[in-house]
């Protein structure tokens, strides 16, 4: 369905289409026109079906910009996704001078308080900042008109549910509710009861969210093997950008630090960094800087950025709901995208219980070997080559070029390039990667009544798919596919050389 078909008003459809929109999604075609005409809604979807600007384009269409009162609250867990939600209100309000402000934990309040000095007529907050601009009476919710609970089931997964309610209690009973939230538990269920209206449920079923564009697959690996794995399917894969998920803050700060001890291009943030580092990371992350992001689930929500290629879940997450969350992060404006889930021998029943809620059936792969992760290495630095040859002026360097040439075979001195390309030897630095305590068993036991319908396990031959594979979604670094993030880049860094056991002959 187009947006012009969902009763918006002209500026906003320009902003629409400045921002590249083009059709509406489900959960926008079926809430906007239902919050247009006054009703409180219960939207249930996934991240990533855009959902954001289901709630943010007709709260942009009622506000009164005569009104210096804050006239709608959008309520976020956490601050990553609040400031997203915030500027994504700002760029499609950008045209009718919308005001928007964001509130949030671990950022200077005296600020904060300075801007809400500029009349926001639409705040975006996390529950526990909102709560102590209530307190300084900073924050007045009096003229609210529009009340939005975003990823409702974060914040109750989070502890926020107490939090939730006094703010409720703190807006008029006249304004509009809308509830957005992937799953619906009985506490949340009670939230739309107590504090809305009769409200509308829409419901976005599984077959509507984007997993068609993601494959996803899976690899049975000790805890021990991981990062070996994950390495070598980092050089066979050479995706353009990842996320890799891990269940602890300890396992983000290991992981990057062997990521960068073997010249990957990563970063980790977790809920210990300073916003102010956390804003730095995702920023180098959203504009290309950053190859690899490594995070922990909370520290991740609200990153959004599509270019996101691949998705490793370095742990396997206990709640399936997580899982659907970090896939979310791939796969979006209808670009293809990859998930990987690393299984350990006895958390098989957690991958059962995975498949049983998306509906979605995850293919087993085999590890590649050490010598397919370094032919997948020249692969890359082959197409690096070609790229740097097609646009370096060789008029240049010519003299110095065939001064090369009568010291050196021409093969040696290609050699030696894709020598310092490939850093195969960067494999050999030992990584120690700390083992968590293992999940416990799965009630239920899932797994023993399932093979059967699952096409055979891991090491069988027909659905073993091996990731030496390339195709649209497999994208390799160096490729001209790269040119909208600022030109060709090494998939890791020049840690300075790493040339042991590379002699170059020269000529008689």
């Amino acid at each position: 369905m187009k947006f012009s078909e969902l009763g918006l008003s002209k500026p906003l459809l320009k902003a629409v289409e400045r921002n590249g929109y083009e059709e509406a999604t489900p959960i926008q075609a079926e809430t906007i026109p239902m919050v247009l005409e006054g009703k409180d809604v219960i939207g249930q979807a996934q991240t990533g079906t855009g959902k954001t600007a289901a709630f943010a384009l007709p709260i942009l269409q009622n506000i009164d910009r005569d009104d210096p009162n804050i006239q709608a609250l959008v309520i976020s867990p956490t601050r990553e996704l609040a400031i997203q939600t915030q500027e994504q209100i700002f760029q499609l309000g950008h045209e009718e001078h919308a005001k928007v402000q964001v509130v949030y934990g671990g950022a200077d309040i005296r600020r904060q308080i300075n801007s809400l000095k500029n009349h926001p007529q639409v705040l975006v907050g996390t529950p526990g900042r909102l709560l102590d601009h209530m307190n300084r009476r900073t924050v007045k919710l009096d003229h609210i008109k529009m009340l939005v609970l975003d990823e409702a089931d974060e914040m109750l997964n989070m502890g926020f549910l107490d939090d939730i309610e006094s703010i409720i209690k703190a807006t008029p009973d006249e304004r509009q509710t809308m509830l957005f939230s992937a799953t619906m538990p009985p506490e949340i269920k009670r939230v739309g009861v107590q504090f809305m209206h009769e409200p509308h449920h829409v419901k976005i079923k599984a077959k509507e969210l984007t997993t068609d564009l993601i494959e996803q697959y899976y690899v049975r690996a000790k805890d021990y093997e991981k990062f070996d794995v994950m390495t070598r399917m980092f050089d066979v894969q050479a995706p353009d950008l990842s996320i890799v998920f891990t269940r602890t803050k300890r396992r983000v700060d290991e992981i990057t630090r062997g990521l960068e001890a073997r010249g990957y291009n990563a970063a980790g943030i977790h809920g210990d960094l300073t916003q102010k580092s956390r804003s730095q990371i995702l920023n180098r992350f959203k504009h290309g800087k950053l190859d690899i992001l490594v995070a922990t689930d909370v520290a991740a929500r609200g990153i959004d950025v599509e270019d996101v290629t691949h998705v490793f879940n370095y742990d396997i997450p206990q709640d399936p709901d997580s899982y659907v969350h970090r896939v979310g992060r791939t796969g979006r404006a209808g670009h293809h995208g990859v998930s990987l889930t690393f299984v350990t021998p006895n958390e098989m029943d957690y991958l059962r219980e995975i498949e049983k809620l998306t509906k979605v059936r995850m293919l087993p792969l085999k590890p590649p070997s050490e010598a397919e992760a370094f032919n997948g290495q020249l692969s890359a630095a082959e197409e690096t080559v070609k790229d740097l040859v097609e646009k370096t002026d060789t008029d240049k360097y010519a003299d110095v070029a065939s001064k090369l040439l009568d010291q050196y075979e021409a093969v040696d001195l290609v050699a030696a390039l894709l020598n310092d390309l490939t850093k195969d030897n960067s494999n050999q630095v030992p990584v120690k990667i700390t083992p968590e305590r293992p999940l416990p068993r799965h009630k239920g036991g899932g797994s023993r009544n399932y093979r059967g319908g699952h096409g055979g396990g891991h090491g069988r031959g027909g659905n073993n798919r091996h990731y030496g594979k390339s195709n649209d979604s497999h994208r390799r670094y160096g490729s001209s596919n790269k040119e909208h993030r600022g030109g060709n880049r090494d998939r890791r860094k020049n840690n300075g050389g790493n040339k042991h056991g590379f002699t170059i002959r020269k000529k008689d």
